[in-house]
């Protein structure tokens, strides 16, 4: 952070000597910007044309001479000594929008960009290695980070200066952006020793934060109950969710209380859990209209959210209302999870299979236009009475909750309450919702659609295909078993190379080797398809690609996975990614992944490498649990000792058994399965488990084991729920 102060004040010492006419003609209002967008895009072609990213054809036609991350961009750095500025975002960024239509589309502040640096713009989903390092360093230097991210670098890629989002002018005291980079142009010219500097320290602190991890001896103790106690301590009683706005969704945090409550009876944690879910869907942070949650709230009360719409968020979301409706039974729960999985695969599912990334923000140059709402567009679709009750229990309103005079939908008061109020008939007012929401969404049909960045990661689709599986395991679904199918089977036949994942595909083209994360989630993924299914094509697929994992990413001096593949020569820094953010680390679901595989498998190997994963991440666990809820949530999977439960017989036999376990919240198990007519020698020799298990007496069959006992074989499910509460 000195660093960063040090620079700071020189470049503020030198905006102040800039003269007034350089920043003049850059006051220009937004939409003025936006109209010299559309100029621009006939007037200049960047390098971006060729790449694949939405995000970065989006600035194709920028005036700034954009570079995509590579070997050109770099070489001519070093070759011209030139620092370089490293622009990240990505394409359902509000705020990366804004700042390209102030700046990037402005042919002077362009001009500045182009005179003095090697600018590359880089899609922080297409590299997040490259966005992992370098927001690394904004943090590190100013406290905080976010998107869009701005960083300047010294040719050999070592960072020296940063920030986030910079204004077009001067604003309460900081110099805008054109200010910063004169400043910054300026200091590189003259004061290169300080740069040196600056740099050598930042990268430093970077390398000693990808070091600093050290195994523990043994496992930490305690670490679900001390997390538990940190959770309850920033929740928020009134409105749920975690700490002060923005709130996100917290996904990971409920489903490590829900476990929490599982194990301890603790009803605390049962009702955040229930209060936090079911004041995010109800609010405007869930689409009311067309399901799927939003990325998070602005306010406390989840009201007004950042309108994108991320897969990884709502594939997270539906394992947590997932377990939600198996521990308390409630529709309320399975309501959501349809309505939020109907979405994807109406919108967000790629024809071939496999999942698009993200819907963004805006639509028609304004943030949340396609979903907010006036009186008389209700009052054009429903008559007067049912436009009246569906106003009242939306909060559509003459004035609006939100921007020019506009209403969020989002629910205050549970139907029967508001019936009872408002003294009118709880069916009648329940037919005049369910109306509503029928023409309103024909109605939003035909507005101009938020951008959708069409591009398929494999680490999110991992998730998403771990979503439709267990979707289906305790619903019953068939198509959310069929689209996480899909999504497999595309990625498996279009993203792989010489037995290796790639990490992205676009356009029909798959590139860029995957990264840790990418493995991690999709065998997850692979292995939650083989329990909804018992197809054992996805166990053999994912005992091969976590062979690959291992391969590639393990750390084979202190343990834990990597983040990428060793040799990178692009990158400063090879780092470790401990932490879940708003998607799980890959070493947390990594660990989860090499416990299930050692219990289907009995590979002790296995099971020590999550040990060691675990050891090597105690310490954060311990001083920041609520930063590594998925990881605690599979060290609680190792803590338990999962339930192996077998299933043999054919499939119309073993549907009653699946049935009755899928329906409970059973956190700590795997599940196998098996028909005679398979061939009992080949599924043994995949599941050892199985070996001597078979049978042939025309029903199905139950085992479970634990601790390395294995019960007598039931046949009826009440025994076999019998033995599960027994162990």
């Amino acid at each position: 952070m000195t660093a960063h102060r040090d620079i700071l004040d020189d470049l503020t010492e030198y905006s102040a000597s800039v003269p007034q006419d350089t920043k003049s003609g850059l006051n220009i209002p937004v939409n003025t910007l936006i109209g010299r967008r559309l100029m621009a895009e006939e007037q200049h072609t960047n390098r971006l044309i060729d790449e694949t990213s939405p995000y970065l054809r989006q600035h194709a036609h920028n005036p700034v001479e954009w570079y995509p991350w590579g070997s050109e961009a770099l070489e001519r750095a070093r070759a011209e000594d030139r620092p370089i500025l490293l622009s990240v975002g990505y394409s359902a960024c509000h705020w990366c929008h804004v700042m390209a239509h102030e700046s990037f589309e402005n042919e002077e502040t362009a001009g500045l960009m182009n005179q003095h640096f090697v600018n590359i713009k880089v899609d922080r989903e297409e590299r997040p290695d490259l966005d992992e390092i370098y927001m690394g360093a904004v943090q590190a230097m100013t406290g905080s980070g976010g998107w869009p991210m701005t960083v300047f670098l010294a040719p050999d890629l070592r960072p020296f200066y940063g920030g986030t989002y910079f204004p077009p002018v001067d604003r309460h005291g900081h110099p805008g952006f054109p200010r910063i980079l004169q400043g910054v142009a300026e200091h590189y010219r003259t004061n290169r020793d300080s740069i040196e500097e600056h740099a050598a320290k930042l990268t430093a602190t970077l390398q000693q934060n990808a070091e600093m991890l050290e195994p523990w001896e043994q496992v930490g103790e305690d670490i679900v109950e001390k997390a538990f106690g940190q959770l309850s301590s920033s929740f928020d009683g009134t409105h749920g969710g975690f700490g002060a706005p923005p709130k996100f969704p917290g996904s990971m945090s409920l489903s490590l209380l829900l476990r929490h409550y599982r194990k301890s009876g603790n009803a605390e944690a049962l009702n955040m859990v229930e209060l936090s879910l079911k004041k995010m869907a109800n609010g405007g942070m869930y689409d009311q209209l067309g399901g799927g949650f939003h990325r998070y709230s602005v306010d406390e009360r989840w009201l007004v959210p950042h309108f994108e719409k991320m897969l990884y968020d709502n594939a997270l979301l539906t394992w947590t209302y997932v377990e939600a409706y198996q521990v308390t039974g409630d529709d309320y729960y399975r309501r959501i999870v349809q309505e939020t999985l109907d979405y994807v695969r109406r919108e967000m599912t790629q024809p071939q299979g496999g999942f698009y990334a993200a819907q963004d923000a805006d639509s028609e140059g304004e943030e949340g236009k396609f979903f907010a709402w006036v009186p008389g567009e209700i009052e054009a679709v429903l008559d007067k009475e049912e436009a009246r009750l569906f106003a009242r229990y939306y909060d559509v309103t003459p004035d609006g909750n939100f921007e020019h005079g506009t209403s969020i939908l989002h629910v205050d008061t549970e139907l029967p309450a508001l019936a009872r109020f408002l003294k009118a008939d709880e069916e009648t007012f329940r037919q005049a919702i369910e109306k509503g929401r029928r023409r309103l969404f024909e109605v939003r049909q035909q507005r101009v659609a938020p951008g959708r960045d069409e591009k398929i990661l494999v680490s999110w689709n991992g998730l998403m295909i771990s979503a439709m599986a267990r979707a289906h395991q305790v619903l019953g679904v068939d198509a959310y078993l069929q689209a996480g199918q899909d999504a497999a089977s595309f990625i498996l036949g279009h993203m792989v190379e010489d037995g290796k994942l790639l990490h992205t595909y676009k356009d029909g083209h798959a590139r860029l080797a995957a990264y840790q994360d990418d493995y991690a989630c999709f065998i997850n993924g692979l292995l939650d398809l083989y329990e909804a299914s018992l197809d054992m094509r996805w166990l053999r697929a994912a005992r091969e690609l976590n062979q690959v994992m291992i391969d590639r990413f393990w750390d084979r001096e202190k343990g834990g996975f990597f983040f990428t593949e060793e040799g990178a020569e692009d990158l400063i820094v090879r780092t470790k990614n401990p932490f879940d953010n708003a998607t799980p680390s890959g070493n947390s679901i990594a660990a989860l992944v090499l416990l299930r595989l050692a219990a289907l498998s009995g590979d002790a190997g296995l099971r020590e490498k999550a040990e060691q994963t675990f050891r090597l991440f105690s310490d954060l666990m311990t001083r920041a649990p609520s930063g590594c809820a998925q990881m605690i949530c599979a060290l609680d999977f190792y803590r338990e000792s999962p339930y192996e439960i077998a299933i043999v017989g054919r499939p119309e036999d073993r549907k009653d058994f699946l049935q009755a376990l899928h329906g409970r919240f059973l956190p700590h198990k795997v599940l196998m399965g098996g028909d005679p007519s398979d061939g009992p020698e080949d599924l043994a020799q995949v599941l050892p488990l199985l070996e001597e298990k078979m049978t042939d007496e025309g029903r199905a069959m139950a085992y479970v084991c634990r601790h390395a006992v294995c019960s007598q074989p039931v046949s009826e499910v009440e025994a076999l729920l019998s033995l599960l509460e027994s162990r």
